[in-house]
């Protein structure tokens, strides 16, 4: 089963989601939008770091997923 983690740093305000090992990173590239997305060798994405990300209540942030099936 594939595993998904998500970080978020209250202090930085950043959220970091990886769906690839975190260990694998090789390069990160800027989107523009406030969004980074870290790759591996090849240059598939192993997550992305959302800057400027903030909840007023950090002890209540909830993350649902829902997979899609083709």
């Amino acid at each position: 089963m594939a595993q998904v983690k998500v970080f978020y740093d209250h202090i930085g305000n950043t959220l970091t989601v990886w769906f690839g090992k975190p260990q694998s990173e090789y390069i990160c590239e800027e989107t523009g939008e406030e969004v980074i997305l870290m790759k591996d060798k090849t240059g598939h994405v192993l997550g992305f770091e959302k800057l400027n990300f903030e909840v007023s209540k950090p002890e209540q942030l909830r993350v649902a997923f829902e997979t899609i099936t083709q």
